[in-house]
C-alpha cells in the first residue's frame, strides 16, 4: 500500500513540460515507429501461428488416418508386433497389441487436439491482446 502511495506521489510530483523544439517530435516519431514495429512483429507472430496451426492440424489427420488405416488393415487373428518369446509380460503386451496401439493412438490424438485448442486460445490471446493495442496507440 505504501508502495502505490509513493509511485502515486511520485507521478504527481511530475511536472512534464512540452515545448515545441524538434526534439519532442522526433523522440515521439520514434516512439511511434517504435510500437508500429511492435505491432507489425505482433502480427507476423500471429500469422506464422495460424500457418504452423494448420499444417501441424493437416499433419495430425494424414498420420491419424494412416496409423488407424494400419491397425484396421491387418488380420484380427495376428498381433500387430511379437517378440518371439513366452515371457508373461512380454506374450500379454503381443496378445493385446490392438488394444494398445488403439488406446495410445486415442490418447496421442486426445493430447494433440487439447494442444490445438489451447494454442488456438493463446492465438486468440494475441489477437486481442493487438487489438488493444492499436486501439491506444491510436488514441
Amino acid at each position: 500500500m505504501t508502495k502505490d502511495k509513493a509511485l502515486e506521489d511520485l507521478f504527481l510530483a511530475q511536472k512534464p513540460h512540452f515545448s515545441d523544439n524538434a526534439d519532442f517530435m522526433a523522440a515521439l516519431t520514434k516512439r511511434l515507429d517504435a510500437v508500429e514495429y511492435l505491432k507489425q512483429h505482433q502480427e507476423a507472430t500471429i500469422r506464422r501461428y495460424k500457418m504452423l496451426m494448420v499444417a501441424t492440424f493437416v499433419v495430425g489427420v494424414i498420420s491419424g488416418a494412416v496409423a488407424i488405416g494400419f491397425v484396421l488393415s491387418t488380420p484380427i487373428d495376428e498381433p500387430l508386433f511379437s517378440f518371439e518369446t513366452q515371457t508373461g509380460v512380454l506374450l500379454w503386451f503381443a496378445q493385446n497389441s490392438r488394444w494398445i496401439a488403439a488406446t495410445a493412438l486415442s490418447l496421442l490424438m486426445t493430447v494433440g487436439i487439447v494442444t490445438i485448442i489451447s494454442n488456438v486460445q493463446d492465438i486468440l490471446r494475441m489477437c486481442k491482446a493487438q487489438r488493444s493495442l492499436s486501439l491506444t496507440a491510436t488514441l
